[in-house]
């Protein structure tokens, strides 16, 4: 009998915890295992972040960009004439490594 009596308190004891988690809006995990609710509960911060940094006019402005780009050209262009420049296709150290 008492066999029984358990049987019922446990199912029971279900029907009231699966109302809980629907009243409440809980996710039941009744076997315990990973779940990533609890990260997909947290709110979204990335528009807050966005609000902290101000409007970026770089990427907009074309006089900026050029102006970017012919600085960097110019670097390139002064490391190239002290042989410091990026090498050519095809004659980096991986391909050096290769043809040893």
């Amino acid at each position: 009998m008492s066999g029984l009596k358990g049987l019922l308190a446990a199912a029971a004891l279900k029907g009231v915890t699966e109302a809980r988690a629907r009243i409440f809006g809980h996710v039941l995990n009744p076997l315990g295992k990973r779940s990533p609710h609890k990260i997909l509960r947290k709110k979204l911060i990335g528009w807050k972040v966005a609000q902290w940094y101000p409007y970026d006019i770089k990427n907009e402005d074309p006089l900026v960009l050029q102006r970017e780009e012919s600085e960097r050209l110019a670097k390139l262009e002064m490391l190239k004439r002290r042989g410091k420049g990026p090498p050519k296709k095809g004659q980096g150290r991986r391909a050096s490594k290769r043809n040893k």
